[in-house]
């Protein structure tokens, strides 16, 4: 026991004094060996059903986007198609998630812009991205990270968490900062499966209220893990 007790004594000042560049390499390659594959939980055929589905999914779990999307994407599977929706026709389809008027109005606005500005066709940069309708910064890296393959991070409230938890990021305080740290460590190739990484991480692992700290495989590399141990929040 005393030695079961020392080893962990070890094992907390070698995570607290890891360095960070060790700590991003370890975590890395700890999902590369168990989870090589991760992707997003919306389901979709095409880069514009995507992008609904992302847009409905802000404060809303993927779970409820997928029960809804089916007949929404049936009763308009075309930019042009949402593009001469009434308010009322979308809202019908979409009262049951989170802010549903906002996103019946970001909806429509996001497909009349493609279809007046962009042919129909869901731009490619996340700088264009974020000028349509109910497009911000992590809905448009998730599309292109996603849909084109680009080394973009959406930093969602799992993300944030989880990499402010893990010790990949430090005082860290907008969505922002935390994706330009997160791109200065994660190698360019696996930027975009990281985001799946970490966020099904945290929905599932390193949840908000209560960390499932004892069934966690990252503990030995993860700075908040000491804290957890003493029985202090985090």
């Amino acid at each position: 026991m005393f030695k079961h007790f020392e080893h962990n004594i070890v094992e907390i000042k070698q995570t607290h004094f890891m360095k960070k560049q060790e700590r991003f390499e370890q975590i890395i390659n700890y999902f590369k060996t168990n989870q090589p594959i991760a992707a997003t939980e919306l389901h979709y055929e095409n880069p514009f059903q995507l992008l609904i589905a992302v847009i409905l999914s802000a404060q809303c779990t993927d779970k409820r986007i997928n029960m809804i999307t089916p007949a929404l994407f049936k009763a308009f599977p075309t930019p042009q198609k949402l593009a001469e929706a009434e308010f009322d026709e979308v809202f019908h389809y979409i009262k049951s998630v989170s802010y549903p008027s906002n996103k019946s109005k970001h909806l429509i606005g996001m497909a009349q812009m493609l279809v007046n500005d962009f042919n129909g066709k869901v731009p490619e940069t996340t700088e264009t991205l974020t000028k349509l309708p109910g497009v911000g910064r992590k809905t448009a890296n998730v599309i292109t990270s996603v849909v084109y393959n680009q080394p973009s991070m959406a930093v969602d409230t799992h993300v944030f968490r989880v990499s402010n938890r893990l010790g990949l990021t430090t005082n860290s305080k907008t969505p922002l900062q935390t994706e330009k740290e997160l791109i200065k460590y994660i190698p360019e190739e696996y930027v975009a499966v990281a985001h799946h990484w970490l966020i099904l991480h945290g929905r599932y692992t390193c949840t908000a209220r209560s960390p499932k700290c004892d069934e966690c495989k990252l503990t030995q590399f993860c700075k908040s893990y000491p804290k957890w141990q003493k029985g202090l929040f985090i």
